[in-house]
């Protein structure tokens, strides 16, 4: 799966530009558009990481997934031998007994051995499954920072504080997804 991206450079650009032309015109204090700076970067930081976490759960999902498939693989293959040796069963039954026993005797660990293999997979399954659960938690935080970010930068440009405040509230709902997340595995 695609790595998700952070797109920061045009937004940090934007305050970096309105917070040259509001240090200009005002004298003091921590303005809209220092607190829209320094939010955006710590959303930033935040979307990093979830992004970096999402990726790697992402790929384990897949790991985890494609060893699934080998192991259903493997269980099939064993199921061909096991049919194989009761096809070789019922073509040599005039053979002697201890022939037939050793024929019986390789279907019966076939089949013990498909049984391992099935628990295996199934497994394996249930670790893919669990990664992209996570790798999903992951990203809904990652666009949740995402649209913060955006729209903090709207409420610095349009020096309205209804956006930054919007802003700071899907940040809010990013950061507690991302908490949420390593408690809620």
């Amino acid at each position: 799966m695609d790595e998700i991206e952070v797109p920061l450079e045009q937004t940090q650009e934007h305050l970096q530009h309105a917070s040259l032309h509001e240090d200009h015109h005002s004298g003091s204090g921590p303005s809209l558009i220092n607190l829209g700076a320094v939010l955006s970067a710590i959303l930033a930081v935040f979307a990093a990481i979830c992004a970096l976490l999402a990726g790697h759960y992402s790929n384990e999902a897949m790991i985890e997934q494609i060893k699934s498939s080998d192991q259903w693989s493997y269980y099939q293959a064993k199921g061909i031998k096991s049919a194989l040796q009761e096809f070789r069963l019922e073509m040599n039954t005039n053979q002697g007994e201890e022939k037939i026993a050793k024929i019986q005797e390789k279907i019966e660990k076939y089949k013990q051995e498909q049984e391992h293999i099935q628990e295996t997979a199934k497994e394996k399954e249930e670790a893919s499954e669990k990664f992209l659960h996570w790798h999903e938690r992951l990203a809904m935080a990652v666009t949740f920072f995402q649209v913060a970010i955006a729209v903090i930068a709207i409420g610095v440009l349009t020096r309205k504080k209804f956006f930054f405040y919007m802003g700071a509230g899907s940040g809010l709902v990013g950061l507690t997804a991302f908490i949420s997340f390593f408690f809620i595995k």
